[in-house]
């Protein structure tokens, strides 16, 4: 079974997002979705202060099984990106949630309603 933390939203691209006080979100990848990808050998993050669309690619992802995408859960500007990764990409397998990508500043009327919950994903995933 999948861990899937109750207190996140989720997307059906296997994004995670925790809301900050701030009004900023984190954005990491699932336990389901490092699995699959295998051991993580290459992450290139964005550039803080670019924007993005909703679900626009901004992060790849390259295991020893396959590359991938990871996406902005909601239009954006990065305000930061977790750096570290970049030399330990492998961090993202044994603790993925902890292991953020990016955290970025919502754009004006950006709404989280279209994510999912830990239950709407686990079904997504075929977990629940």
């Amino acid at each position: 079974m999948n861990n899937i933390p109750a207190d996140l939203k989720y997307t059906e691209s296997h994004e995670w997002i925790r809301t900050e006080t701030d009004g900023t979100l984190t954005i990491g990848i699932t336990d389901h979705a490092q699995d699959a990808l295998g051991d993580l050998v290459f992450i290139e993050l964005p550039e803080v202060g670019k924007s993005f669309a909703a679900q626009e690619n901004c992060v790849v992802l390259e295991s020893v099984k396959a590359a991938s995408d990871a996406y902005a859960p909601v239009a954006g500007e990065i305000v930061a990106v977790n750096t570290p990764l970049a030399d330990a990409p492998e961090t993202l397998n044994s603790a993925p949630y902890e292991a953020w990508l990016f955290k970025m500043k919502p754009a004006a009327g950006a709404s989280l309603a279209g994510l999912l919950d830990a239950e709407g994903y686990a079904a997504s995933i075929g977990a629940a």
